[in-house]
């Protein structure tokens, strides 16, 4: 309850101070409880706050029932004035796919037929569902419909989202994908527009003394890292994937960083399209320490940049 509320408070703070995105996901069967239910979050979130926008990343599609998906997103995007985005991911555990009682193997095809759904739906107009007429509602406030982004860095991926004329999400830092999505647009007479991360992604948080934060939260952002590190299929990389497994090789690497105020400055100067990625409750890391780094950001930071 403790770390729920400070993640909704933490929210409203950083709306009130000039943070553009928050980011949430979507994980099932997890013995830590990570996020299983961001649409909720979300709701929360919007609900608190009056600017920020809230990108999940990702929304595993396929475990939802589209419509069902189709009509919480629509109230969201009406309640929020647009402010929630989903980038759409098949996800990587087959264990999540058995929980919501999901065929694995079809994965790719429960996306295509899920999106054809949602994106009818959303036109607030009667379709053809399973052979019957239906409608949706509310109509969503965004045109034409919610945010939406295509994830995943596979080739069908790239196709999906070029065929569809929806933005693409590669989940790493891959110039032959957006190749592929770009050709893709082009033969079914879209125009692309690729969110793709830099080659490396970093994970923040603040403190006047990184050595002796590190002693007191290394583990806890061990913990994130070596987790999201266990679920990954065998060869497949992404810009947020760390080989880390010790604190003091976390830190070598460079994935995850604790930075000094100064630290902070000087690489928005070095960079000015440096993006920050604050991560203030990070694997677990106590509230109250939390704070200190989201505070220390805000002070100290964010008027110099």
């Amino acid at each position: 309850h403790e770390r729920y509320r400070a993640m909704i408070e933490m929210a409203a703070y950083a709306d009130e101070h000039g943070f553009d995105m928050l980011t949430l996901e979507e994980h099932h069967s997890t013995h830590n409880g990570w996020s299983p239910s961001p649409l909720a979050l979300a709701a929360m979130i919007t609900g608190a706050t009056e600017r920020i926008g809230v990108i999940i990343s990702a929304l595993l599609v396929p475990l939802h029932h589209p419509v069902r998906v189709a009509e919480d997103l629509a109230v969201l995007d009406v309640a929020s004035g647009g402010r929630v985005t989903i980038v759409t991911g098949l996800g990587y555990r087959p264990i999540e796919y058995h929980l919501m009682d999901k065929e694995w193997t079809r994965r790719g095809r429960l996306l295509d037929e899920a999106l054809a759904v949602m994106l009818a739906a959303w036109t607030g107009e009667p379709f053809e569902y399973k052979g019957e007429m239906v409608q949706v509602t509310p109509k969503p406030f965004s045109f034409p419909h919610p945010p939406v982004l295509i994830g995943g860095a596979s080739p069908a991926a790239a196709k999906r989202a070029g065929r569809l004329g929806l933005p693409f999400y590669p989940d790493r830092h891959d110039l032959e994908i957006l190749d592929i999505y770009e050709s893709t647009c082009a033969e079914h007479g879209h125009a692309p527009f690729c969110m793709m991360p830099p080659e490396n992604v970093t994970l923040i948080q603040v403190a006047e003394d990184p050595d002796s934060w590190w002693d007191e939260v290394g583990e806890h952002i061990l913990h994130e890292a070596t987790t999201y590190a266990s679920w990954q299929p065998e060869g497949h990389r992404s810009s947020a994937l760390s080989d880390a497994t010790t604190v003091a090789e976390l830190r070598s690497e460079g994935r995850y960083q604790v930075l000094t105020p100064d630290e902070c400055i000087a690489k928005a100067t070095a960079d000015p399209n440096a993006v920050f990625a604050h991560h203030p409750l990070c694997g677990g890391t106590p509230p109250e320490l939390g704070w200190q780094s989201l505070r220390l950001f805000v002070e100290k930071v964010m008027p110099h940049v």
